[in-house]
C-alpha cells in the first residue's frame, strides 16, 4: 500500500482515514498507541502493542524454563506463609 496523505487541524487531531483504521483493525471510536521514531509518526493499537511486548519476552525465554508466573506464585505463596506464622498469636495457657 502506498503512502496516504492525512491533514492536522489547527487543534491537533489527526484524522486516521478509513483504508488505514481498515488495516488496524479499527471499525468505530478507538485508541492508538503512538510514538515517534527517526521523524515518523507510529501508531499501532493495544492489541499489537501487547502482542509485540509478548514476542519480546518469549524471545528470553529459555525453551523447558519454568513458567515466570509460576516461579512469582510460588514466591508470593512462600511470602504470605512466612507472614502468616510470625502473625500467628502465641499460644495461651491451659486454663
Amino acid at each position: 500500500m502506498g503512502r496516504i496523505r492525512a491533514k492536522v487541524d489547527a487543534s491537533g487531531r489527526l484524522v486516521v482515514p478509513a483504508e488505514l483504521r481498515a488495516q488496524l483493525g479499527l471499525d468505530g471510536p478507538g485508541e492508538l498507541l503512538m510514538t515517534v521514531v527517526d521523524g515518523e509518526l507510529r501508531a499501532m493499537t493495544r492489541a499489537t502493542a501487547i502482542r509485540k511486548a509478548q514476542e519480546i519476552v518469549r524471545a528470553h525465554i529459555r525453551p523447558g524454563a519454568p513458567s515466570m508466573l509460576d516461579e512469582l506464585l510460588a514466591e508470593r505463596r512462600a511470602e504470605a506463609a512466612h507472614f502468616a506464622a510470625e502473625c500467628e498469636p502465641p499460644e495461651r495457657p491451659a486454663e
